[in-house]
Order: C-alpha cells, then sequence, then structure tokens
C-alpha cells in the first residue's frame, strides 16, 4: 500500500525542563522518559568518574556536585560575553561560565569547556534517546520550539545544538 511516513519528533527545549512528543493516529503525545515523567530536567552534569548525566539524575546529584552541574543554560545560548544577562549568571551560577575565544560565554565542566550549543545538544539527544526507545525506530529529523523573544543569534545558537 501506500509507504510509511517518516516520523519527526517535536522537541521542547526548556530553560528549565525540556519534552518530546510525536505524533500517533494523528494525535500529539508526549513521550515518558525513562522514570515515567512527561518532562526532564534540562539539567546536564558531569559526575566524579567523569560519566555525563542528563535529566533527573542529573538534578537529584546537584546538591553535592553543583559546580559541575548545569541547569538554564538556555539563558546564555546566543548571547555575548559581557550581555547584562551573561554578567547576572557569572555573578550567581554555582558552575562556572568562562569567556569563549568568540566573545560568547562558554560553561567549564571538570576539565572540559563546553559551548552552550554542546550543552543544548546533550539534552535534545536526551529527547531524541526517548523518542527513539519509546517507538523502537532510528529519528533523524526534529522541530524544536524556540521561544518568540529570541533573536536570530539566539535562533541560529539552537539550531547549531
Amino acid at each position: 500500500m501506500g509507504e510509511r511516513m517518516e516520523r519527526i519528533i517535536g522537541i521542547d527545549l526548556g530553560t528549565t525542563n525540556s519534552c518530546v512528543a510525536i505524533v500517533e493516529s494523528g494525535q500529539p503525545v508526549v513521550l515518558p522518559n525513562k522514570g515515567g515523567y512527561k518532562t526532564t530536567p534540562s539539567v546536564v552534569a558531569i559526575s566524579e568518574n567523569g560519566k555525563r548525566l542528563v535529566g533527573q539524575i542529573a538534578k537529584r546529584q546537584a546538591i553535592t556536585n553543583a559546580t559541575n552541574t548545569v541547569f538554564a543554560a538556555k539563558r546564555l545560548i546566543g548571547r555575548r560575553w559581557n550581555s547584562p544577562a551573561v554578567r547576572t549568571m557569572v555573578d550567581t551560577m554555582p558552575y562556572t561560565i568562562v569567556e569563549g575565544p568568540n566573545g560568547d560565554p562558554r560553561i567549564k565542566l571538570r576539565d572540559r569547556v563546553y559551548s552552550v550549543a554542546e550543552i543544548s545538544s546533550i539534552i535534545l539527544q536526551e529527547m531524541k534517546l526517548i523518542a527513539e526507545e519509546y517507538t523502537g525506530e532510528r529519528i533523524e529529523k526534529a522541530v524544536i520550539t524556540v521561544p518568540a523573544y529570541f533573536n536570530d543569534a539566539q535562533r541560529q545558537a539552537t539550531k547549531d545544538a
């Protein structure tokens, strides 16, 4: 009969939480993560043994590993190092934010410096994994939300992620 359409997922990459949805029988369905939750904390951490943690597991160890746990990274996306928003985060966040080679903010976790797009991509990869585990299919395409107030640099940085 007709060939099956390629599945495209929708990801809401949020400042606090992220979620992923698919269309099933014409209806959008928000997919649960391994813990059964429909949202996943937008948190990335590097544990003491160098393991990358994402979501609930990263959030749970945030107090004991605050300097190596990133949250609210979306607030930095597409911004300049010297912008007021970045300056505020440098002063208030428990993790280290450093100036990148292009005057952009970067995040230092353990012995490595990550771009904000890299941190966002780790969260996006987790959302993709949730969808792949749910559907049993390889996912190649996604639609990712960006806030209406995002400027071109912020939109581009989200695309880069």
